[in-house]
């Protein structure tokens, strides 16, 4: 008998923690349907690691409630051993036995058959780590065989904090690859906490933006990033412009609304020499950042960031730009 009924695979609450030692989590409320990807985005303290160990029955919420597959997810107040069967939890700070050979542990959590396990190591690219110990791996490696140490307990849910963090480059698309084979080879929904703005466009289907232990904006990645609700979720995403919407009057056929400032991506502005709507700009500075470049622009007493992929002018070297009325938004 399945879950379902109309209900939501994960439902939260109105959930509520406030103590000294945490970050807190204040009226929390959202849903997550299976196979949904979810990802929560927020500057450091504010409060997505304490909803992660919320969610997997962790630590205790001082009010509200967590459903998971129609049922309670109970809180260590309220049971002898913490946690739920049914979701995983990947902490940031993970911890391996010192010296323990990999495979010896990973048995004491195994709940799968020999075959089972080994399509888990397969996806977590640690069947070439088995034999090692596990003070004999890198970050990255041991990251891997903590994230498979989860899997074998045959988790429907797993939630992981900062996956990508304090790895370098090689170890990062490993990592980044595993998630996704977790998701579409294994079939278990997932909910990550993240950092950096590429990972959460690329990768997410949903987005929770989390400010002072508020969820202050969710939806889907793309209207996040081009429809923030303040500068705080723009600023989350990637670089911005904010500026007087009188600068680009000749273009934009809403006009000023009140007090509000005209935002909109670098990847917005567009060359524009001899056209009627064009606003003259003088480049202040060029930035390399290998797949593009992106231009610093003096126009009127705006500075304005702009992206182009191949920069066929020098610094100090007068330009025509404009702005696509789409992708403007103002706050």
């Amino acid at each position: 008998m399945g879950y379902f009924s109309g209900m939501a695979f994960l439902s939260v609450e109105g959930l509520r923690k406030q103590n000294r030692e945490i970050h807190s989590v204040r009226d929390i409320s959202f849903k997550l349907d299976t196979f949904q990807k979810m990802a929560i985005a927020g500057e450091t303290g504010s409060g997505k690691s304490s909803l992660l160990k919320m969610m997997a029955g962790l630590m205790q919420p001082d009010a509200g409630s967590i459903y998971f597959e129609g049922k309670r997810v109970l809180g260590p107040e309220e049971k002898l051993m913490p946690g739920h069967p049914g979701i995983g939890y990947l902490s940031q700070h993970f911890e391996l036995r010192n010296n323990y050979v990999v495979e010896d542990e990973l048995e004491a959590k195994n709940k799968l058959t020999p075959e089972e396990a080994d399509h888990i190591f397969t996806i977590c690219r640690i069947q070439h780590l088995l034999k090692r110990r596990t003070n004999q791996l890198s970050g990255g490696e041991k990251q891997r065989i903590a994230l498979a140490k989860v899997l074998i307990a045959s988790p429907r849910l797993l939630l992981l904090d900062e996956p990508f963090s304090n790895l370098d480059m090689g170890h990062k698309k490993v990592i980044r690859q595993v998630v996704h084979d977790i998701s579409t080879k294994l079939g278990i929904t997932t909910l990550m906490v993240l950092h950096d703005a590429p990972d959460i466009l690329s990768w997410a289907d949903i987005i929770l933006v989390m400010q002072d232990g508020q969820l202050i904006q969710q939806g889907a990645p793309r209207e996040i990033y081009l429809h923030p609700v303040n500068e705080y979720c723009a600023g989350l995403l990637g670089e911005y412009n904010l500026v007087d919407p009188s600068l680009f009057e000749k273009v934009l056929k809403e006009k000023k609304q009140g007090d509000k400032k005209l935002f909109f991506r670098p990847e917005a502005i567009h060359l524009s020499s001899g056209r009627e709507d064009s606003i003259l700009g003088l480049v202040q500075d060029i930035h390399f950042w290998g797949s593009h470049y992106t231009l610093d622009i003096r126009a009127g007493n705006e500075l304005i960031s702009m992206q182009v992929r191949n920069p066929d002018f020098k610094k100090g070297e007068k330009i025509g730009i404009t702005i696509n009325e789409n992708s403007v938004w103002y706050l």
